[in-house]
């Protein structure tokens, strides 16, 4: 290849790790475990070398590609972290009021069934009561 700027070819090397990087960017490495964080001991480990050969004195470009796309990319997953911690107080909020909720339902439904109790006891008491023998007084 020839080109005018002083780019040096990517080596074989460099080929590597920058696919493996790729692959795990969009979560497919061939090697390590999917959704594996994106780090530069780990983009070494889906190139299929040992993490130490990595180095960013001989890869300086790749390495400042991969901790700048895991600082922006970690502000995102801090974001997402934050909204999974919402959703996750919203549902122990809801399932704390479906609770709150049944048990006042439950406390409603007792209620009612002593109140029907006691007038059905009025009635049967007041049926079954003797006549008065008291007159009113009427108020002139």
């Amino acid at each position: 290849m020839s080109s005018t700027s002083h780019e040096k070819p990517m080596s074989r090397a460099e080929g590597a790790f920058r696919q493996a990087f790729e692959r795990l960017k969009v979560n497919q490495p061939l090697i390590i475990p999917k959704g594996s964080a994106v780090t530069q001991n780990n983009v070494a480990r889906e190139a299929g070398v040992d993490p130490s050969a990595l180095k960013k004195s001989r890869f300086p470009a790749l390495v400042e590609s991969i901790q700048n796309w895991v600082s922006d990319n970690n502000q995102r997953m801090q974001s997402g972290q934050s909204q999974r911690g919402k959703n996750r107080g919203l549902r122990e909020r809801l399932a704390s009021m479906k609770e709150q909720r049944d048990r006042a339902l439950n406390l409603l439904a007792n209620a009612d069934a002593l109140i029907l109790e006691l007038l059905r006891e009025n009635e049967r008491l007041q049926a079954g009561r003797p006549p008065s023998n008291v007159s009113p007084l009427n108020a002139k």
